[in-house]
């Protein structure tokens, strides 16, 4: 049917889609969760040190604006009515921190992203202050070890590091906040009356954050001596939250006056948008990083085994909370992104999977990608990444192909942990992401695992999580979550083609490959003085190299005698 004659009947709901990589806005039919349109724009992350990394929390917010326009312009060209947008869910990276001055509306920092490491000397510091300098000591309050990986040790560092943000907090003008809490208080007035929250699947990530009470934790800020009032309000995950304002600045208004009324962090929305609803269904999002969420009902379970236990959604300001135990991979698609940019062995990501293919197998080579330490089952921040195996038949197509398997045993190693904690082995994977359309990680998922993998036809669900629930809050009631309402899910299904010992052999050659990136990297690095770690600060490796090279030079300059 022609876009011009095209009928849409009933309300729509839109989300906006703020990850590590991308901002995205997507529209949805509240009655059959179709996609209707979307947009997408790039986000740029920022290295300014070794293991720091950073975005611009302005850019962020004008990647939104934009999205939301020319997702809106879009759907007007397919004749489709904008004002039938009832509600907005917001979907974003968890853990990402940003504060910024309450009166002038303007960040006081670069956003520190949730995969930075910065903040491993601050770790160190605040674990010498627990009796045993046990990592899990705070686990049984907030679910989480104490890492570089949450918000909590971030905001230390800021007030530490940061004399713009000390003196805002002193002042009373600062406000910290998750991606979600920027994006809402921006998009609901800002300085002009903008409304200060986040979520519980968002507040279960800062390490601040008492799972069981559901409320930020007096004796967790005092240990990290954070001030409460930095503190975003803690709201259901489906709720009106405010309205949507003009912003004059970037001439952006279309839908001004559209409730926001979901919001979820990326792994939990993905967990609602794939239906897991029920507990022991369990999803894995691979994205920039790869995040295996496991429903455990009303009540949160404990891992044994390294994996952490989060908040996975709470539908409406009176109904319970449900929990879920969480395996979390730090580089996932960040790999392939790296093989792009760092490398230079491919122009585009999409070039990863046709090489690998070419070739089908890593030829015994293992890549480990701890770029930024090991996340679980190990919780390890001094591991570092490893290319091992390496022979002179080994190419770039190895490499990819070594890339893609990465992907798919650091999930198995989580899955390995969730079964033992669950204690009933998942029998099948949903997965979804922008890395599930390449057929053959997909494949070599399920061959690793031995276990068939599900992809659903429609991937967007990290989206279609934050618009379910924005479309089901009270006052919008446009998105039905009961059982028998929602739409049934088409999927394309990998069974696994290879033998189980196949894989247990591969399997094993990883582990080991994984113990080699271990204690690779200290705290501290030794400083040359003007802040950088440089090579020649070490006394032996520096004659070691200085030697090498007279020796290189000395040896041409005898070949050239010989000629």
């Amino acid at each position: 049917m022609a876009a011009s004659n095209r009928v849409i009947l009933g309300p729509l709901v839109g989300a906006i889609d703020q990850g590590t990589s991308s901002t995205r806005f997507l529209v949805f039919n509240a009655k059959t969760a179709e996609l209707l349109s979307h947009h997408q724009v790039e986000i740029k992350q920022k290295f300014p040190k070794e293991g720091w990394v950073e975005q611009d929390p302005k850019e962020i917010l004008r990647s939104v604006y934009e999205c939301v326009e020319k997702t809106c312009e879009k759907l007007t060209q397919l004749n489709i009515d904008i004002t039938n947008i009832k509600a907005i869910g917001v979907s974003n990276q968890r853990e990402t921190t940003v504060v910024w001055d309450k009166t002038t509306g303007e960040p006081l920092y670069n956003a520190i992203v949730w995969l930075d490491l910065r903040t491993q000397s601050t770790v160190e510091r605040l674990l010498k202050r627990i009796p045993g300098k046990n990592k899990n000591f705070f686990k049984s309050r907030t679910g989480l070890p104490l890492s570089t990986y949450f918000s909590a040790v971030k905001i230390r560092w800021l007030l530490d590091n940061v004399e713009e943000i000390r003196h805002a907090v002193s002042e009373g003008r600062a406000m910290f906040g998750t991606v979600d809490s920027w994006i809402i208080w921006s998009l609901t007035g800002a300085k002009n009356g903008g409304v200060h929250c986040t979520d519980v699947t968002n507040a279960s990530r800062t390490m601040l954050f008492n799972i069981h009470t559901l409320e930020w934790d007096t004796e967790l800020c005092q240990f990290f001596d954070i001030p409460m009032e930095l503190l975003p309000k803690v709201r259901s995950s489906s709720e009106i939250y405010g309205l949507m304002k003009i912003c004059p600045s970037l001439k952006s208004g279309a839908l001004t006056g559209v409730p926001i009324s979901g919001c979820l962090g990326d792994q939990s929305a993905a967990l609602v948008g794939q239906m897991c609803f029920q507990d022991g269904q369990a999803k894995n999002t691979y994205g920039t990083g790869c995040f295996l969420l496991c429903n455990t009902g009303s009540k949160p379970v404990l891992s044994d085994h390294g994996l952490l236990t989060t908040v996975a959604y709470k539908l409406g300001r009176d109904t319970p909370a449900c929990y879920a135990l969480e395996g979390s991979v730090a580089i996932a698609g960040a790999v392939v992104r790296w093989l792009r940019d760092n490398l230079g062995i491919v122009k585009t990501t999409e070039e990863v999977e046709k090489l690998a293919a070419e070739v089908g197998t890593s030829y015994g080579c293992y890549f480990v990608p701890a770029f930024s330490g090991l996340y679980a089952p190990y919780w390890e921040p001094s591991a570092r990444g490893i290319i091992c195996g390496l022979t002179q038949f080994t190419n770039r197509n190895h490499i990819a192909f070594a890339a893609l398997e990465a992907v798919c045993f650091q999930t198995r190693e989580i899955l390995d942990a969730m079964n033992q904690d669950c204690g009933i082995p998942l029998n099948q994977l949903q997965v979804d992401g922008g890395m599930t359309s390449n057929k053959i990680l997909m494949q070599l998922q399920a061959d690793i695992l031995c276990i068939p993998v599900v992809k659903p036809s429609m991937p967007e669900t990290t989206a279609l999580g934050a618009a379910m629930a924005a479309g089901a809050a009270e006052g919008v009631g446009v998105w039905s979550l009961n059982p028998g309402d929602l739409t049934a899910v088409t999927c394309e299904r990998f069974e696994p083609q290879i033998n189980p010992e196949e894989s247990e052999f591969r399997y094993a050659r990883w582990k080991k490959a994984v113990l080699k990136s271990m204690d690779w990297e200290s705290a501290e690095p030794t400083s040359n003085g003007n802040g950088d770690c440089s090579i020649f600060c070490s006394l032996p490796l520096g004659l070691y190299i200085v030697s090498s090279m007279v020796l290189l030079i000395g040896a041409k300059y005898i070949s050239g005698l010989n000629k």
